[in-house]
């Protein structure tokens, strides 16, 4: 059963290129991108992912008070606050197994990902 991943973003721009990056990866699967926090909320409930790419600034509702429903919700659900932002001091404060800057490769993205489920060679 492949690794089932949500995107949230409100940035369509940012939702298709984290598609494309992990596109090759044939052992995970996109279940669904959102691009707000309560969208993001919503999609956990429906789709049960097992990882959510979490952007930090949205509307209707931000990345960190989604993440802390997320994480009382689906408490197995590893979450990856996703941020052209510093790494956040707040974040294990919300329940995020991790931190990726935007600015960083693609690469690394794919690394925390793996680094967080155990997938990690």
């Amino acid at each position: 059963m492949p690794l089932r991943l949500l995107i949230a973003d409100d940035s369509e721009i940012v939702r298709v290129a984290v598609r494309i990056f992990l596109k090759d990866k044939h052992e995970w699967e996109i279940c669904g991108d959102a691009e707000n926090g309560q969208e993001a909320i919503a999609k956990v409930w429906d789709l049960s992912p097992d990882v959510v790419i979490l952007d930090l600034s949205m509307p209707v509702m931000s990345g960190f008070e989604a993440a802390t429903e997320i994480r009382r919700i689906a408490p197995s659900t590893k979450i990856i606050l996703f941020s052209v932002h510093d790494v956040p001091t707040t974040s294990s404060e919300v329940g995020a197994d991790a931190f990726v800057s935007k600015s960083t490769s693609a690469e690394e993205l794919i690394a925390t990902i793996e680094r967080v489920t155990g997938q990690s060679q």
